[in-house]
């Protein structure tokens, strides 16, 4: 009998069980050719999860240079004017993808609100309430946390609020 492989944990999954927050993780094939802007809605539909409780991870630039992290869910796009409404923020806007492993630690597709390199102001769409658990990136391409979204939210001191257009 083959020897079920050990799942490395991620920084998010440590500072999870540290913090004592239960969450439970899915793990899936990833297809290296997708770099389309659906990459999340393909991820949801590969695990046979509902799109609407999948939330994929942006993080967004201040014209200060400050960062916020917005979770929404992965069929939607991220509205930039209410964001940075929410944030109190003038603007926002999207972080180039060249500058997502240095200022967070994690890569594209593999970006989670949890276990960054620091601690950023969060957004997580309200939508995210309807459900009792959500998924969201693990920390690295090809693992989904799944956990209650209040959990989450507090976790995170994160603000709930109509992000998407």
């Amino acid at each position: 009998m083959a020897r079920r492989e050990k799942l490395q944990k991620t920084n998010a999954m440590r500072e999870l069980e540290a913090a004592g927050v239960p969450f439970e993780y899915e793990t899936y094939e990833v297809d290296e050719t997708d770099t389309s802007s659906e990459l999340g809605l393909h991820i949801a539909q590969r695990l046979g999860e509902d799109p609407a409780a999948s939330f994929k991870t942006l993080v967004c630039v201040a014209p200060s240079g400050g960062h916020v992290v917005c979770c929404i869910p992965v069929a939607d796009e991220l509205d930039l004017k209410k964001a940075a409404a929410a944030a109190g923020e003038k603007s926002l806007s999207l972080m180039h993808v060249r500058d997502l492993e240095p200022v967070t630690g994690y890569v594209r597709g593999g970006c989670s609100p949890v276990g960054m390199k620091r601690r950023f102001p969060t957004l997580i769409d309200e939508t995210a309430q309807l459900f009792d658990k959500i998924h969201v990136s693990g920390g690295r391409r090809g693992l989904s946390l799944v956990l209650a979204p209040d959990d989450l939210a507090l976790f995170c001191d994160a603000v709930l609020a109509d992000l998407v257009r």
